[in-house]
């Protein structure tokens, strides 16, 4: 070492220290290390009521946001026996549509086919000969698809009822020779019941119809109460008075039937197509708010869903893609 100059002293003492401190690195890797620095990121307890974390699309409501769909609904509905094809148009709020179900002796029935069209009701912008045209196809539609011309019915909702045009609609209908049968509110609850409501869940669910018009909720035996429809910001009303109102109303849906609710409607079934697998009948909603919403009157609609699951604390909405007030109307003939 004696025989070494001072600069290759220093390249050797540079190279042990080197040598010790990549070692200690080896052999302790966490040393030194503070343990925040390589553990998960954790959230912050909720608070006030909102669920932890992001809350970014996620409902208060429910407790947490969803991280997919739901889970499939498991029931399958009974398929008549036979049967007899009946046909009926609905002249709704936004526009005309058409169902021909099949239908057995013990009221089974199975949807052959659904067609919707429109006549800009609710707009007030439909003449006397929109609707003829519009009936008349319907109708021929529903004879060459096999429906007798004595089982094709037609009826206005209580919605559409509420437009001043409506009157030109029933006129229209009736120098054309047809019977229109205008049903209440009430009914148009007890219809969307009969449809909507399968037998095995009669004692432990209930029915909800997000209409533009109004908003049905009904149960067994007897419960048929109306809201406010999905397009009420057409007519200035605050969310909070349509919040208030729906939630009161679903407020008195029996506690033994809050367990699951079937949902049907416009903006229900925009909602469901969102999630909907393949073909299913039934498709599991997500909780109100963890919909964006798409415009208007998704956003009045969801706000509409929400008051219902706040008042009853139902956790499974299930939208029906088949069911329809005038099918209940059909059903109960």
């Amino acid at each position: 070492m004696a025989r070494l100059t001072t600069f290759s002293r220093l390249l050797i003492t540079l190279a042990i220290v080197a040598a010790v401190f990549f070692g200690v690195r080896y052999f302790f890797p966490n040393l030194g290390s503070s343990g925040s620095e390589s553990a998960p990121p954790t959230e912050q307890p909720a608070t006030s009521g909102q669920p932890a974390g992001n809350t970014s699309g996620s409902s208060s409501t429910w407790g947490k946001p969803s991280a997919s769909a739901p889970a499939p609904f498991q029931f399958t509905a009974p398929i008549p026996s036979g049967g007899k094809l009946k046909g009926v148009v609905e002249l709704g709020t936004t526009g005309f549509n058409s169902f021909i179900i099949r239908v057995d002796n013990q009221k089974n029935w199975k949807l052959e086919k659904a067609e919707f069209g429109v006549s800009l009701v609710k707009e007030n912008l439909a003449t006397d000969d929109d609707i003829k045209s519009g009936l008349k196809r319907f109708i021929a539609d529903m004879v060459d698809f096999g429906v007798g011309p004595n089982d094709i019915h037609f009826v206005i909702s209580s919605g559409a009822k509420k437009e001043a045009v409506t009157q030109q609609i029933s006129a229209a209908l009736k120098s054309m020779r047809y019977f229109v049968n205008e049903v209440t509110p009430q009914q148009e609850a007890r219809y969307a019941l009969r449809a909507a409501l399968p037998t095995a869940y009669q004692n432990k669910a209930f029915v909800v119809d997000i209409g533009s018009g109004n908003t049905k909720i009904s149960w067994l035996p007897g419960g048929a109460l109306e809201s406010y429809g999905a397009k009420y910001y057409q007519d200035n009303t605050s969310d909070g008075t349509v919040y208030s109102d729906v939630k009161s109303k679903a407020n008195q849906v029996p506690s033994n039937l809050r367990g699951t609710c079937f949902i049907i409607g416009g903006v229900p079934y925009e909602l469901a197509k969102q999630t909907r697998n393949g073909k299913e009948r039934y498709t599991v909603l997500k909780a109100p708010a963890d919909y964006t919403p798409d415009g208007a009157k998704q956003k009045s609609g969801l706000n509409i869903y929400q008051a219902v699951s706040d008042a009853t604390g139902c956790r499974q909405f299930v939208f029906d893609w088949d069911a329809n007030f005038t099918i209940g109307f059909l059903l109960n003939l």
